[in-house]
């Protein structure tokens, strides 16, 4: 079993959802900062899973450990499929949900469907990759509504409660990037498993 691998990120909550996912393998998962790795590659990629693996070789060349890295966002139904890989720069920081909402606001019930999309690039000793993903189905709200989660956690709605109502265990269980880490997990452990 490999004893680290780094998350390229220095985002505390993708971090800890790694950390909590991945713990039981016994590996000590490092943020891009405690590793060393002191980049940030431009992410220009036409897809999830192409800008997923922009960051992990990029970490991965700075620090020449496994690396895993994700990239993940919201498609909204009635937006053809946008923010999408844009998820990010959608809007200016803590203006995300506000924008959706305003766009959306014309959008009937039954058309508010959207996904939030998750790719993993895992990048080994030896410098292969191998790539996973997640989904977690829901609804755009009309309304933020709870105060766990970020990004846009408190419009997107699992059954009747916003990812932001959700407890980590609870998120953890459906979100797209918990389904890709545990599958991720499932292949880390069949591949260095004792």
């Amino acid at each position: 079993m490999i004893k680290q691998l780094v998350m390229a990120t220095n985002n505390a909550n993708k971090l800890r959802e790694a950390r909590e996912i991945l713990s039981p393998l016994g590996i000590e998962v490092l943020s891009q900062r405690e590793a060393g790795a002191n980049c940030a590659p431009e992410e220009n990629g036409a897809t999830f899973a192409e800008n997923a693996l922009i960051k992990a070789r990029a970490v991965y060349e700075a620090v020449k450990l496994p690396t895993v890295a994700d990239d993940s966002g919201l498609c909204v139904d009635a937006m053809d499929g946008r923010p999408g890989v844009y998820s990010a720069r959608y809007a200016p920081e803590g203006q995300h949900c506000a924008k959706l909402l305003d766009e959306m606001k014309d959008v009937p019930t039954d058309k508010r469907g959207a996904a939030f999309v998750c790719s993993i690039a895992f990048i080994d000793e030896n410098g292969e990759n191998y790539g996973v993903s997640g989904r977690c189905s829901g609804s755009i709200g009309y309304e933020q509504r709870g105060t766990n989660g970020f990004g846009y956690d408190p419009v997107f709605m699992v059954g009747d409660r916003t990812m932001a109502e959700l407890t980590a265990e609870e998120k953890n269980a459906i979100s797209h990037r918990g389904a890709a880490l545990r599958e991720l997990y499932k292949y880390l452990k069949e591949r260095y498993g004792e």
